[in-house]
């Protein structure tokens, strides 16, 4: 018998897929300011596994999805510049004065830096052609900063005389590594700009701890040199968040071979109907036989036992003529039993002999006994009733066996059995039909 279990087979297709919300990545170097969006990349990946364990084959597929989902946005730290209404002088190379009034002319009547510095050097930072600057440096590094961005500013300048000069310098590090570093001439030697509002970016990637901002120039003509005003410095940088799911899918098909041939799994079926099995820990197995029901048993279970059965029992021809014989032949062996007897003085050995105790009759000889009391005198020979008779008898031997198929007895002489005694442990009841049958008998003479 070949039996095999199979499971549901998953369809194996090897997709390596990606979606994204825009065409372009945000590598973890890159420069500049990553599009805000969701990127999706799923993988898929299947293993195959065999293993033979003799009686039986398990393959197994193990398919592997992996779903990594990138957020990207932007964040804004704000203005990160210290006092950018120029309150107040932030330091720095050559001379520089604060006016306020009219001096500041279209930046406002409030303060305003100025830069009066002729000399034609480099700066700090590098920058050259500078006779005076204005310096800061901002940590930002509480903002953690590590997947790049952009530096923007914002100033307002208002240059008087065409030949001053003014510029915006920014320098970005990080970790002690310059990341960046840019200069913006806002406003050229040899132009008229007047009053101005200039705004610029400098794109850095990795990691940014530090900003540091120069604003310088020269004054050629010692009068009024460049003015500026409200400057503002903004940070925006990547933040990336990266989610990775992953789902492991197991199917196994177990094929079990076909060792066995159909006797031998005949006789397992019956042992497995027939028992209790229980598998312990240790895989030992321990068969405990299932015990049959006991039936309630009855005068009426019994009678109708009797005639569920009487049915089935059609003596041949035969067998009625023996019958008959036999039951002549019981009444001459009564009849003799009738005449006198002599007596005789031998002491009897039995007196002395202590009582042995009765066997309480079970709950199926008191029934088959009342059976056979409730058959009539007049019926006590009728061959229906006979038959009844000796079914009480097989019922209190316990034989299934006896309702089994008979087979029909060929033979008309009968001495030879009734010459037999047949030794039965429910004698009881045989004697007391003897019994009835006697009294009768003795009855009918008066």
């Amino acid at each position: 018998m070949h039996k095999t279990l199979l499971f549901l087979r998953l369809c194996l297709l090897f997709l390596l897929a990606s979606f994204y919300s825009k065409a372009d990545t945000c590598l973890p170097d890159v420069e500049g300011l990553c599009t805000p969006g969701v990127t999706i990349e799923e993988e898929v990946t299947v293993e195959k596994t065999e293993e033979d364990k003799g009686t039986e084959i398990i393959f197994t597929t193990t398919t592997t999805k992996t779903t990594t989902t990138t957020t990207v946005t932007n964040e804004d730290s704000g203005n990160i510049v210290d006092e950018p209404d120029m309150n107040f002088d932030w330091g720095g190379e050559g001379p520089a004065s604060m006016p306020s009034g009219t001096v500041c002319g279209e930046l406002g009547s409030d303060r305003c830096a100025m830069i009066t510095g002729s000399d034609n050097d480099k700066s700090i930072m590098g920058v050259e052609g500078m006779g005076t600057t204005f310096y800061q440096e901002v940590d930002v590094s509480d903002l953690s900063i590590d997947n790049g961005g952009q530096v923007t500013y914002s100033i307002k300048v208002d240059k008087q005389d065409a030949q001053d000069r003014i510029y915006m310098h920014v320098t970005g590090t990080g970790g002690g590594t310059i990341v960046f570093s840019g200069t913006d001439i806002l406003s050229e030697s040899g132009i008229a700009s007047s009053y101005q509002t200039y705004n610029g970016s400098f794109d850095f990637g990795g990691v940014l701890s530090k900003v540091t901002i120069e604003i310088g120039g020269r004054n050629i003509n010692l009068a009024v040199g460049p003015m500026f005003d409200d400057v503002s410095v903004n940070v925006f940088y990547n933040v990336i968040s990266t989610i990775i799911e992953q789902q492991i899918t197991t199917v196994e098909e177990i094929v079990y071979l076909n060792l066995t041939d159909p006797t031998q799994i005949d006789l397992i079926e019956e042992i497995v109907e027939y028992n209790d099995i229980k598998i312990d820990d240790d895989g030992k197995i321990d068969f405990t036989p299932i015990e049959p029901a006991e039936q309630e048993v009855s005068y009426e279970t019994v009678e109708a036992e009797i005639d569920f059965k009487i049915e089935d029992i059609k003596p041949e021809p035969e067998m009625e003529m023996a019958s008959t014989e036999a039951k002549m032949e019981i009444e001459m062996e009564m009849e003799v039993a009738d005449e006198p007897v002599e007596e005789t003085n031998e002491p009897d050995s039995k007196a002395t002999e202590e009582p042995k105790s009765v066997k309480e009759p079970s709950a199926k000889e008191k029934a088959a006994t009342k059976i056979v009391k409730e058959i009539g005198d007049e019926a006590r020979y009728d061959e229906t009733n006979q038959l009844k008779t000796l079914i009480v008898m097989q019922i209190l031997g316990n034989t299934k066996s006896f309702f089994d198929t008979q087979a029909t007895i060929q033979d008309t002489n009968v001495d030879e059995y009734l010459s037999k005694s047949i030794e039965d442990q429910y004698g009881l009841l045989f004697q007391l039909a003897q019994d009835v049958t006697m009294e009768d008998m003795i009855n009918a003479q008066y």
